[in-house]
């Protein structure tokens, strides 16, 4: 028998790139790992002394060595942060020039948009925290603005409108308060149509109501109350309930504990193995394992207000996670609409075009509802025209 002692003894420190193939931005650590087949093929490490291999295969194979999986969880967590990214090597400028090329801004592109969606239905989607509020320490503080409010409420006016967030779904209604419109909460497992009904709606008026991981309550309210008590020893760490799935916050956490953190989540869902782990900004997400996610709830509204197989309809998805990636995929995969990602950094992403904060969505939501406006539209026109003429005089 081989001692733990002797086990160590033959663990390496390995440098590895972890590479998105979609993008050029890699992210370089350091594990270590026991001898295994994924590290030791020679032709995969480059002259630099790095091993590359994708952010996918290495947290899979991973799982031969609990604490280095332990430590790639943590440094996904460290690059999820903001605030970390930012204090480390700035992109070059020839990156960042790339990424903005294949991801405009959305604002500087409005009138590309506008033209692309001409004669077909806008169907709009939007993320709640970092898209419509800011991202708070305290999670039970993420206020939207009276503004931002105003501005999603003349928007349903207009565009049948949906709020897509990993929050439960009563919890974002009452963040939001906007009976006109769609909601699907806890990642898109809880979907409920407008209380006061929608004139959007073709055909049949039944009410919209979807929830596919009903079998899982119980199960998920066992976890909320264990993972409560296992991450009391964890200052800052909170434990969200959102009925369908559960959100660990460790915005408040200080990093010297997120791998003390990261083992408790985990140690308590070895006995849940029909849950599965996921991260967003700051955010442990556990959910059932269950094919269903943000992407499959903008198929399922789609379907619900009768665009299922329409060629006349434009969705827009709006957000900023790592959860409304699977919403930008089948934007992308269904070739209507499109996906605007809310960052302040280049991320790899679905997405076509992108925003820096919830300011800017803001200013994006009311230029489409000011388009949308007969009157407001002829004055964008006209004082467009004008902006042409001065350009055109003053060359």
């Amino acid at each position: 028998m081989v001692s733990l002692s002797e086990e160590r003894g033959k663990m390496t420190k390995q440098n590895v790139v972890v590479s998105d193939t979609k993008s050029s931005l890699n992210m370089a650590i350091t594990v270590a790992v026991s001898n295994s087949s994924l590290f030791t093929t020679a032709a995969q490490k480059p002259p630099g002394g790095y091993i590359t291999i994708s952010r996918k295969k290495l947290l899979q194979n991973l799982e031969i060595n609990g604490g280095a999986r332990i430590n790639a969880w943590v440094d996904s967590m460290r690059a999820s942060s903001p605030t970390h990214i930012n204090s480390t090597r700035p992109l070059s400028e020839d990156q960042s020039s790339s990424w903005i090329v294949h991801h405009p801004s959305a604002l500087d592109m409005f009138e590309q948009i506008t033209n692309a969606s001409k004669g077909k239905q806008i169907v709009m989607f939007l993320d709640y925290d970092g898209t419509l509020s800011p991202i708070v320490d305290d999670p039970d503080r993420a206020f939207m603005s009276d503004q931002m409010r105003a501005t999603v409420r003349k928007l349903a006016r207009y565009f049948p409108t949906a709020i897509v967030s990993g929050r439960c779904r009563d919890k974002v209604y009452n963040f939001v308060r906007l009976a006109e419109l769609y909601y699907a909460g806890s990642h898109g497992m809880d979907i409920k149509g407008p209380s006061k009904g929608s004139k959007y709606k073709k055909g049949t008026h039944q009410a919209v109501l979807c929830q596919p991981a009903s079998e899982f309550l119980p199960m998920i309210d066992q976890v909320y109350e264990a993972l409560v008590e296992k991450t009391k020893s964890t200052p800052g760490a909170k434990v969200e309930n959102n009925k369908f799935c559960l959100s660990v916050h460790f915005r408040c956490v200080d990093e010297k504990k997120w791998s003390e953190l990261a083992q408790e989540v985990k140690s308590v869902l070895k006995e849940y193995p029909k849950l599965r782990l996921t991260q967003g900004r700051k955010v442990l997400e556990i959910r059932p394992s269950i094919k269903w996610d943000k992407g499959k709830a903008l198929e399922f509204l789609l379907e619900s207000l009768g665009y299922a197989n329409c060629t006349d309809v434009f969705p827009v998805y709006i957000g900023d996670d790592r959860t409304d990636e699977d919403a930008f995929k089948v934007l992308r995969e269904r070739g209507q609409g499109f996906g605007i990602l809310v960052s302040k950094i280049p991320k790899d992403t679905n997405a076509s075009y992108s925003l820096q904060e919830p300011s800017e969505v803001m200013d994006f939501l009311q230029r489409l509802v000011h388009w949308k406006r007969p009157s407001l539209r002829r004055q964008f026109r006209v004082r467009r025209r004008l902006e042409e003429m001065k350009i055109s005089l003053s060359n």
